[in-house]
């Protein structure tokens, strides 16, 4: 099929890309320029692990243009994956998303062509979409009742950093549509994933566990609001073990246990129970918010996803809280943080919670050095208010004259680290596991003073 993806971000490169290595002609479209150069290059732009090599596996199927002109006409399929960033009073921002809809209006063919709404967008917006859409083309070209088009949604479920996998191999396939031939669209788009008949890339083998996927077809306002209700689930469980991590440190409980202990309920089940400094990234922050936001306009309140939001936010809190309490005076002090973007594999710093520890030790006086293996550029070039951050080419420099280090990213490499070298070059070896994902008796041994926050 030919298929169209407006915005080249983790969501619309990611999608483009696997659907041009399944065999449609796929042509992605972004406005940034320098975006699309790199992307002809064969070059990413940003971190996502194996994407470059799929994009090379795939590059007979795919182009890249600024020009809407040379992407919409002829698509059977558009898919909208533009940015909707959280607006002042958590609604999400939908310029973009408007602007892409003019865009396909004022280019579009006689070809019957789906409009998908993959960006994260309030319910209800797939009819909103629909007549931006329709107003933009009759006012260029009048009325054609030969030409149709149909609005669908089809949110993604993808974790940076396991994006293609999920992609590939997901848990299921949401289609939001209210026409049966739209539905059709897209089942046939997708019919290699949900059969599972492709041959999967040598980099990325297919799970052997894993079947036919699992497809959902429901009405619009459905999959828009299955979207926001599975992140806000998956924010609530995060937030609820770092609440119930507070009480373990005040009863002497071990949360590791605690959470293996009620995460081996089928029914609770083990994911997302990793107590810490809590969620970040581009998703949770922005689509609890919007879901807050959304039921406010009915006139509801989500007092249980406004908890989850508060206590995420007071999980940052309590990382200075901690470093406060072991050190007593933060002005002055040296505190290195390992790890900045907000999970690992990932280069993506949007809600990442180091930036807030960071700026918060900064606004008390203390000096902050930092690493991450991969989002040192990015924090960096997005970054400038926080220019008083050193930052280090290695975790060994980071740690070397630290009053006290945190672990804010759980990299597999600092696992690894050689500890007792590292205690005996800081001025005082006292480590904040952030994650809960050391090895606490041997940074003991190694003459740490281990501190967690849940412990």
């Amino acid at each position: 099929m030919n298929v169209t993806i407006l915005g080249t971000g983790y969501v619309g490169l990611t999608t483009g890309v696997c659907l041009a290595f399944l065999g449609h002609k796929v042509t992605c479209a972004d406005p940034v320029a320098e975006k699309i150069a790199m992307l002809e290059g064969g070059a990413v732009p940003f971190h996502e692990p194996f994407l470059a090599d799929l994009l090379a596996e795939a590059r007979c199927n795919l182009k890249f243009t600024t020009e809407y002109a040379h992407a919409i006409p002829g698509a059977q399929v558009i898919f909208i994956a533009v940015g909707t960033p959280p607006g002042q009073n958590g609604s999400p921002d939908l310029k973009y998303l408007q602007a892409a809809a003019r865009g396909i209006g004022e280019h579009m063919d006689a070809t019957f062509t789906v409009v998908v709404n993959k960006s994260t967008v309030p319910i209800g917006s797939g009819n909103w979409v629909g007549a931006l859409v329709r107003d933009a083309f009759e006012k260029r070209n009048g009325r054609k009742p030969h030409t149709s088009f149909a609005v669908a949604s089809n949110p993604e479920f993808l974790r940076e950093g396991s994006a293609l996998h999920d992609s590939l191999y997901p848990d299921r396939v949401v289609i939001g549509a209210d026409e049966e031939q739209t539905a059709e669209v897209l089942y046939t788009l997708y019919r290699p994933i949900l059969d599972q008949t492709f041959q999967p890339p040598p980099f990325l083998p297919r799970p052997e566990e894993l079947g036919a996927v699992p497809l959902i077809s429901t009405d619009l306002a459905s999959a828009e609001l299955i979207k926001y209700a599975a992140n806000a689930f998956l924010a609530l469980k995060i937030s609820y073990i770092n609440e119930i991590g507070l009480l373990s440190e005040k009863v002497g409980a071990d949360i590791a246990q605690v959470a293996k202990g009620i995460g081996l309920d089928a029914r609770i089940g083990t994911r997302f129970l990793q107590a810490g400094i809590g969620w970040g990234g581009s998703c949770f922050g922005k689509d609890t918010a919007a879901l807050v936001a959304t039921a406010a306009e009915y006139g509801l309140e989500m007092p249980i996803v406004q908890s989850a939001r508060d206590v995420n936010r007071r999980q940052r809190e309590r990382v200075i809280e901690k470093l406060l309490g072991e050190l007593r005076i933060l002005k002055g002090r040296t505190i290195g943080l390992l790890g900045l973007a907000f999970k690992p594999h990932t280069d993506d710093l949007r809600e990442a919670p180091a930036i807030d520890i960071a700026r918060k030790l900064i606004e008390r006086g203390a000096r902050v050095k930092a690493h991450d293996p991969v989002a040192m550029d990015r924090f960096r070039r997005d970054h400038p208010e926080l220019c008083d951050v050193a930052c280090c080419d290695s975790p060994e420099q980071v740690i070397r004259d630290c009053d006290a280090v945190v672990l804010v990213t759980e990299w597999p490499q600092y696992r690894e680290l050689d500890w007792e070298p590292l205690a005996k070059s800081m001025r005082t070896a006292v480590m904040l596991d952030g994650r809960l994902a050391l090895d606490r008796s041997r940074l003991s041994r190694a003459g740490f003073r281990y501190l967690g926050l849940a412990c």
